[in-house]
């Protein structure tokens, strides 16, 4: 599939993730406009102003080599964002997912998940793992990972600062490639430091 910026995630079950023409003028200016007119209360910056999300335009944080960006849309409109990252062919993907503030709690961010999952592992055949992490209290997040399949791999203690002056742990999922083909869970050795070699703590 030849990529295009702002390409198309519909909330359907093609093989196949549909990009369309975009990245024009009034493509990116959609794109602003649609940063600027939700809140992000578990992303980096909770409210984007317009001159930031243009900068982060200018910055190439949404096309690039190694970067890709896709409308999900439900219906004819759009009603969120995905932001795949580190394409690079050893790499082991991240994602940005944003849903439109109305359109939160209906099973999309479900939905895009699955999709975004299959189609980096169709679409890039070295990529054996997906990454995605998120605030710990960001429960409804976390619920999406496990529901698709990722499991909890990593929890960093006061980690992820907010706007509020609070400072919250973060935690990160992963699914393998192995684990998605073949519809199983494989979960980290959590309890791998037990043994002599470790002497008392």
């Amino acid at each position: 599939m030849e990529h295009r910026p702002y390409g198309r995630l519909r909330c359907r079950h093609e093989n196949r993730l549909p990009a369309l023409p975009g990245g024009d003028p009034e493509e990116a200016e959609a794109l602003v406009a649609f940063l600027c007119r939700h809140d992000w209360p578990f992303h980096g910056t909770a409210q984007v102003s317009a001159e930031l999300a243009r900068q982060w335009l200018s910055d190439g944080l949404f096309e690039g080599p190694t970067t890709q960006t896709f409308w999900l849309t439900a219906d004819g409109e759009r009603v969120g964002l995905i932001r795949l990252l580190d394409l690079g062919e050893d790499g082991a993907p991240l994602f940005d997912l944003r849903i439109a503030a109305p359109h939160r709690g209906r099973g999309l961010g479900r939905a895009a998940l699955d999709r975004l999952t299959r189609y980096l592992f169709e679409e890039f055949p070295a990529v054996d793992r997906i990454e995605g992490t998120t605030r710990r209290d960001n429960t409804a997040m976390r619920r999406t990972f496990l529901r698709c399949g990722y499991l909890k791999e990593a929890h960093y203690r006061q980690a992820w600062p907010a706007a509020d002056g609070r400072v919250h742990d973060t935690v990160g999922y992963a699914v393998l490639r192995q684990d998605w083909r073949d519809g199983t869970r494989t979960p980290p050795a959590w309890d791998d430091e037990s043994g002599p070699e470790f002497g008392d703590r």
